[in-house]
């Protein structure tokens, strides 16, 4: 696994979605409580980005039609949506400025191949 430091905890908010690129990817990197997660950030429905969307209860919403994303597994909850996105691995690392945001995107951890 290959992990890229992509922003300090602190950045992240918890009602809504980061927008980073990692690598070749644009990646929405969402918190839910304790934990932090990391998925592609294009809805598979319209191909919009996910991070314009709000974060609730483990879940991130297409801001365009609606549909619903699982943080832990990429599934769609709700329709339009019936394809998964990719979630990567996230780690949390305590640096010397405080905490910071990794994302390995050579790893899915749901099997969806990023887009």
């Amino acid at each position: 696994m290959t992990y890229v430091q992509v922003c300090a905890l602190s950045e992240v908010p918890t009602d809504e979605a980061l927008a980073v690129t990692v690598g070749p990817y644009d990646v929405a990197v969402a918190r839910d409580g304790d934990e932090v997660f990391a998925l592609q950030d294009l809805c598979s429905h319209a191909a919009v980005a996910l991070s314009e969307g709000e974060v609730a209860n483990c879940m991130i919403e297409c801001y365009l039609h609606g549909s619903t994303f699982d943080l832990r597994t990429g599934k769609p909850t709700t329709f339009p949506a019936t394809e998964p996105v990719a979630t990567f691995p996230v780690d949390v690392r305590a640096t010397d400025d405080g905490l910071h945001v990794y994302v390995d995107v050579e790893t899915t951890l749901n099997g969806v191949t990023p887009t």
